[in-house]
């Protein structure tokens, strides 16, 4: 069998446009997701759910559905053996609510039944007396309501103050934006499968983003040592943020030990909807100050998030909300304030953006009035306040590494725009799509722009970091094999790919294979969120690779007197054969800092930044709108996989629009009203505008071949460029989001729509 060329192997390397491994099982349907998971004997586990949004558990009876044949395991609060209670940062939230139901959904019970239907007609049986409260769920109240939790009604209160809070500027804008709760809207629901391993300890396959986290999460509550509980990927049909969070995890495993057989649960779409964390609503107030000539010299800001009944990440989603207020310009000064505060809503917590989505609404809105009111063009004023390299957050971080905010707004700004519209052109195309219902002389077209920034990683001095295996050794034909063990959740990002790209570039190896993901044989590798991935886990590889080149030197120098080259095939069969070489690494990037009591502080590793311009075209008079197209220029660092990172921005632009125009959990007094895709509506293929995108390459300082992520970017200004469209296309200065047609359509007769 011949030798795979060198110049083949770097084809295949990092900068190639490697396919994904998974693409083609996925676009067959032959991909085995979580709740395709199956084994012989297995049972169905199903979880019972409040109805209330807070309420006292006054009785639980499990009687009936005990009695039903079938039925193998009905558990309550009373039944977790270790630690009742979990959570991401602070373990505040129930397995089960015991004593006190504190939003609409919360687990009361769980059930394990051989059949489906049997679970469900177990769940039906059980009997739970409420007495209900009064719900506290006006997130600006909060702070003056009865506690939810005995830790209050305040998760954190971040204050930024930089400069002189005294400063003021010969212009000045104000206003009041608010942003609705977005759901992740993954179509894989959540789900698992728990194999008690018959000695006390299980075994779970499960879709996750933190597969170590979870697993200690688990093993607290079960009141066993981490490692009798081991954690595999199983298939994950999306995330963003929505699996950080246990959700099934430790009910499948309690009903597994209880039964002492395998045990499945798969989320029903409403209960996915119940059964994880959200978007936070943000309420904010901002005012700008300015020069007459546009240099900004002053933002103030209030920032409210609602972080629902339990903490989950609110700390540091507040964190990015506050530190990222005033957008990626220069800021003197700055008087800023982030609130997040613990309601009876749902539970919110990590969403790609993660609290930067939510101000950039506010702060690129601002900059919008701001420009109008000097009479600058809104593109002009952006690069007359775009940071620097060396320039200052507001946080007094100063910025080290690559800041190419000027240039991907000029690269947003100078993608071509598309035709003009036309009366000929197809009635799919306008506004209301196959409604049919816009005429062409009703719509009008506007232009919007925003630019956003978002951290990469983890900040404020969390020790972030992620291990990598790698095992080296001979292989069939002359070909040596590389395996790499990872515990990175492939959540869609391509890890998958980015890993065997990574070995072919550092060794020269063609043949890398990818061992599954779990807690078993490898270290963390930290959860995948943050934009975090192609920097923490490519880092350990990178690491990986490096110590296997050092054994393969060492050997060399004995056997050959020389140092290896990593192009000579069988000079590294010769190496191999004394034995394989087994490395496992673990990566940190540089330290962070707190924040101190003034907001102030090096908090962050390395920022990413996006500008979007967005076109639309609106009927005024029905509400309707179409998103026509979107350009954008990203900083990507560089781009190790451009056809991924492609896939990324389209990804991302289609949930940035989604929470513009339609994507909202409704909520009456606590009570999720839209609990399905009939009723939270998510962007189509048919709603998708084209998409022109520009990758800035600036390799960034530090980083494993200079990349940043580049999931994030994306959906962060891609809605406010389409909101500030709708805004030029109607003069309505709709702080809102998403923009609903009432908002449009009744502005004149009904100004608070």
């Amino acid at each position: 069998m011949p030798t795979t060329s060198t110049a083949t192997r770097r084809a295949a390397g990092v900068g190639a446009s490697v396919p994904r491994p998974d693409g083609i099982p996925k676009t067959r349907g032959d991909f085995g997701f979580s709740s395709d998971l199956w084994m012989e004997g297995m049972l169905w586990g199903r979880g019972l759910r409040s109805p209330h949004v807070a309420a006292r558990i006054v009785s639980v009876d499990v009687a009936p559905a005990l009695a039903i044949p079938g039925v193998w395991a009905v558990l309550t609060a009373v039944d977790v053996p270790g630690r009742p209670t979990f959570g991401l940062e602070v373990p505040d939230q129930p397995v089960f609510a015991g004593d006190v139901v504190r939003y609409h959904g919360e687990p009361v019970a769980a059930v394990a039944a051989d059949h489906p239907e049997t679970a469900r007609a177990a769940l039906a049986a059980i009997r739970v007396d409420y007495q209900p409260l009064e719900p506290v769920v006006d997130a600006g109240k909060a702070l003056d309501s009865r506690p939810v939790h005995p830790d209050g009604n305040l998760f954190r209160h971040l204050p930024i103050r930089r400069g002189d809070p005294a400063a003021t500027g010969e212009v000045v804008v104000e206003g009041d934006y608010e942003v609705g709760m977005q759901d992740q809207a993954f179509l894989g629901p959540e789900s698992g499968l728990a194999v008690p391993d018959g000695e006390g300890g299980v075994d779970l396959y499960v879709a996750t983003q933190w597969l170590h986290v979870d697993r200690d999460q688990i093993a607290a509550s079960l009141g066993l040592p981490p490692e009798r509980v081991r954690l595999q990927l199983a298939g994950v049909g999306g995330a963003f943020g929505g699996r950080e969070d246990v959700s099934l995890q430790i009910h499948l495993c309690l009903l597994a030990l209880r039964t002492g057989r395998p045990v499945k649960m798969v989320y029903s779409r409403d209960e996915s909807f119940f059964g994880h964390v959200h978007r936070h609503p943000a309420r904010m107030w901002y005012r700008h100050h300015a020069t007459r000539d546009g240099d900004l010299v002053k933002v103030e800001a209030r920032i409210l998030l609602d972080g629902g009944a339990y903490l989950s990440s609110s700390s540091a989603v507040i964190s990015n909300a506050a530190c990222f207020a005033a957008g990626p310009y220069r800021v003197p000064n700055a008087v800023i304030d982030g609130y997040v505060v613990r309601t009876n809503n749902p539970p919110c917590g990590a969403m790609r953006g993660f609290g930067s989505v939510q101000v950039c609404y506010g702060h690129e809105a601002q900059m919008d009035r701001l420009a109008a009111a000097l009479g600058m063009g809104p593109v002009e004023l952006r690069l007359r306040n775009a940071l620097q390299r060396f320039d200052s957050l507001v946080t007094g971080q100063v910025l080290t590494g690559a800041v190419p905010v000027k240039e991907v707004i000029r690269a947003a700004a100078s993608l071509p725009l598309p035709p003009e519209r036309r009366p000929e052109d197809p009635t799919m195309s306008r506004p209301g799509g196959a409604g049919l219902t816009a005429d062409h002389d009703d719509v009008s077209r506007g232009t919007g722009f925003a630019v956003s920034i978002k951290n990469v990683a983890y900040s404020e001095g969390f020790d972030d970091f992620a291990s990598a295996r790698l095992r080296l050794e001979p292989g069939t034909g002359g070909h040596p094999v590389a395996t790499v063990l990872v515990a990175t959740a492939e959540v869609g990002q391509g890890f998958v790919t980015l890993a065997q790209q990574v070995v072919r570039e550092e060794l020269g190896v063609d043949r890398v294979v990818l061992g599954g993901a779990g807690t078993a044989d490898v270290g963390s590798a930290g959860s995948s969120s943050a934009s975090r991935q192609t920097w923490m886990s490519g880092g350990a590889l990178q690491l990986a690779c490096s110590a296997v080149k050092a054994e393969l030197d060492r050997r060399a120098g004995r056997l050959l007197g020389r140092p290896w080259e990593p192009d000579e095939h069988g000079e590294l069969e010769a190496l191999l054969a004394e034995g394989a070489i087994d490395v496992e690494e673990e990566y940190h990037h540089r330290p962070t800092q707190a924040l101190d009591a003034d907001g102030q502080g090096d908090a962050h590793l390395s920022l990413m930044f996006a500008a979007h311009r967005a076109v639309v075209d609106v009927d005024p008079g029905l509400g309707l709108v179409r998103v026509v197209h979107v350009a954008t220029g990203q900083d990507v660092g560089r781009a190790l996989n451009p056809l991924q990172v492609t896939g990324q921005i389209e990804g991302g632009i289609a949930q940035g629009v989604g929470l513009a125009v339609m994507e909202e959990i409704v909520l009456s007094e606590g009570r999720v009203r839209n609990p399905s895709f009939t009723d939270y509506l998510i962007p189509t293929t048919l709603d998708m505008p084209a998409v022109a995108a520009t990758l800035i390459e600036e390799p960034e300082p530090g980083a494993p071949y200079g990349a940043k992520g580049v999931g994030e970017p994306p959906t962060i200004s891609s809605g406010p460029a389409v909101l500030a469209a709708i805004r030029d296309a109607t003069g309505l200065p709709l702080r809102r989001v998403p923009v609903r047609p009432q908002d449009i359509a009744l502005a004149a007769v009904w100004p608070g729509a």
